[in-house]
């Protein structure tokens, strides 16, 4: 009998245990999401490419006689580059280029060009009034600085556009920062100039 409520204790203390164990590896890979590790995801935004400036020649009755010829800058025809940055890399390895990107329409875009990076959850790409700082220490830097999120990463792999809201003073944000918002670190981050 005694042997009886021994072996019933030892079952309901497996199945307590069982149970508390499942328990706690759900909510763990709710909150880490461990499978993103072996999942890549490649986004193929098309970058537009800055265009130079073009000039329309003065024309008059002169021209032909004068050896100088007047040019005048005419409004840019395509997109051009208003700065850009090469990628560090922080708590995860992270390489590619940002550019930020004004479009004729006045509209501007950060453009992470050829960005490789782990996959985590809950990163997002932020422009950030923070400097740029290597190393561990840089992993914690921008949650101190003011920030605009311009939404979450889209994929860990590729090329990549995310609009700047037109209110946004790029004379303040100098930096693009992939942050992890669940745990509250830097996957990597560039300084724009």
């Amino acid at each position: 009998m005694a042997r009886n409520r021994r072996t019933r204790r030892r079952k309901a203390v497996w199945v307590i245990g069982a149970a508390g164990a499942a328990a706690v590896l759900i909510v763990a890979g709710l909150l880490f999401q461990p499978w993103l590790l072996f999942v890549d995801v490649r986004v193929a935004d098309r970058i537009p490419s800055p265009q130079a400036t073009p000039f329309a020649v003065a024309e008059s009755a002169e021209m032909a006689d004068s050896p100088t010829v007047e040019a005048t800058p005419v409004a840019p025809i395509g997109p051009r580059d208003l700065a850009a940055g090469s990628l560090i890399s922080h708590e995860h390895e992270t390489s590619g280029s940002v550019r930020v990107i004004e479009n004729p329409d006045g509209t501007r875009q950060v453009a992470l060009v050829g960005l490789v990076t782990s996959n985590g959850p809950d990163v997002h790409v932020w422009l950030s009034a923070g400097p740029v700082v290597e190393g561990r220490d840089g992993w914690y830097t921008a949650a101190s600085y003011d920030h605009v999120d311009l939404g979450p990463l889209r994929g860990n792999l590729g090329d990549q556009l995310y609009d700047i809201p037109a209110e946004v003073d790029l004379s303040t944000f100098r930096t693009v920062d992939l942050w992890c918002e669940r745990f509250g670190v830097s996957f990597g981050a560039a300084a724009l100039s």
